[in-house]
């Protein structure tokens, strides 16, 4: 766009918010990032947002007809692309970027692509596997189950997730193919009854822990209709993946240990056997959590230094959730850990721009909090599992929303004014 016809601000707030959309940032957070980009980059305009999951609505009060409706794409960004969108959005409300040079900020992060895209999200998939197998301590012939079972999930959501009505049923039949391995190496090798997360842990990248989680905090902020149906779909693709387990189950006689972790603070209390049946060190679930956290950049596309910084926040809520669990319990241990983490996150984007909370936050609360809790209370069938799945959510809603309003209160979230602001976008590698 030339410097001669300037971009109307409703079509620049709404571009950006179809970006911050395919981010995967919740409607509530993308409203709140365009009033306050609208405010400091155009404050004489008056304009009103409506956010939906797919769609922005940018309306000028009391002119008919006067609105401006952005769609996102479709697919979601890499989270290389995220840390660009919450850098653009957070450059916007320090005044560093103005409203004009948004569409060639936003079609160059768009245009932004990742190295052997397939390749990284296969292997992505097996390191992911593994290292929550490892971080259950499963035995370790389903840590070397689950790092090829992981590859296969993660290569059937690569070769399906261009067909849109695929999307419904691959959670369904990637659960049931892992189960089927699952299950007949088990019985083959005579191994009995198998840990939950030899069969939870291959499946995990499909887990909709973030979608989930964007459901709750919609919901907790009078954002009904958008949290209700996001709420909905994760629960129905919870329900596919446990549909596909419980049949894989049943077609092959597998049956699930009671006594093996379910979740993270139980993982102290597993006991193995000799041989292959020998479970991993309790220390090395550190490791565990260092090959998941390089597998959900693999997967993800974080690129070198955001995978850097999800190691070190993926161990530091490990650490918080092991240290808590023994004293408060798993439910409260959940909350109080969302809690910090969250603040964390709003101070570590503070001090730089080059690891915005988005993307140093969503990893630890997609997959060692929330996403797998609901898959294993289904996966389990068990009545207390069940009961306590909910309860779980509830805490790591209550506790973001706590550590939200300590990062507001102690001004975490304010933007930092820089005077030496080019206005452009550094590349992250």
């Amino acid at each position: 766009m030339s410097a001669s016809a300037p971009v109307p601000a409703d079509v620049a707030l709404g571009d950006l918010g179809a970006l911050l959309l395919d981010a995967g940032v919740s409607v509530t957070d993308v409203r709140g990032t365009l009033e306050r980009v609208r405010e400091v980059t155009a404050p004489r305009t008056d304009l009103t947002f409506a956010v939906f999951p797919e769609h922005v609505f940018v309306s000028r009060p009391g002119v008919p007809g006067a609105t401006t409706i952005a769609a996102g794409s479709g697919p979601g960004l890499t989270f290389r692309q995220t840390a660009h969108a919450s850098q653009l959005a957070r450059r916007l409300e320090s005044g560093q970027v103005a409203l004009d040079q948004v569409p060639d900020h936003v079609a160059r992060i768009r245009a932004l692509q990742r190295r052997h895209p397939a390749l990284q999200m296969a292997l992505g998939g097996a390191l992911l596997a593994a290292g929550l197998a490892v971080l259950f301590r499963c035995p370790w012939w389903a840590v070397l189950l689950a790092l090829f079972v992981g590859a296969l999930v993660a290569t059937i959501a690569i070769v399906t997730e261009r067909v849109r009505a695929a999307s419904a049923i691959v959670p369904f039949v990637a659960s049931l193919i892992s189960t089927l391995i699952v299950g007949v190496v088990a019985a083959g090798l005579d191994f009995g009854a198998v840990p939950l997360f030899a069969v939870c842990a291959p499946v995990a990248l499909l887990v909709p822990g973030a979608l989930i989680t964007n459901a709750l905090l919609e919901l907790t902020s009078a954002d009904i209709v958008t949290g209700a149906s996001r709420l909905v779909y994760g629960l129905i693709v919870l329900a596919f993946m446990a549909a596909g387990i419980y049949l894989g189950a049943a077609l092959t006689g597998l049956s699930v240990d009671p006594a093996s972790a379910a979740l993270v603070g139980e993982t102290s209390l597993v006991t193995g056997h000799s041989g292959w049946e020998s479970v991993p060190p309790l220390a090395w679930s550190w490791i565990g959590v260092v090959v998941l956290a390089i597998g959900i950049g693999l997967s993800f596309g974080s690129g070198f230094r955001l995978t850097i910084a999800t190691v070190i926040v993926m161990s530091c809520t490990y650490g918080a959730l092991m240290l808590l669990s023994p004293f408060t319990g798993s439910t409260i241990a959940t909350g109080v850990t969302a809690g910090l983490l969250f603040i964390a996150a709003r101070v570590l984007e503070r001090v730089t721009l080059a690891v915005p909370a988005t993307v140093s936050f969503q990893p630890a609360f997609l997959l060692l909090v929330p996403g797998t809790v609901g898959l294993v209370a289904l996966a389990s069938f068990d009545a207390t599992a069940l009961a306590a799945a909910p309860m779980i959510f509830i805490s790591l809603c209550i506790g973001t929303k706590v550590g939200a309003l300590i990062a507001d209160a102690l001004r975490i979230t304010r933007p930092v004014p820089v005077t030496t602001a080019t206005g452009s976008i550094h590349v992250i590698r």
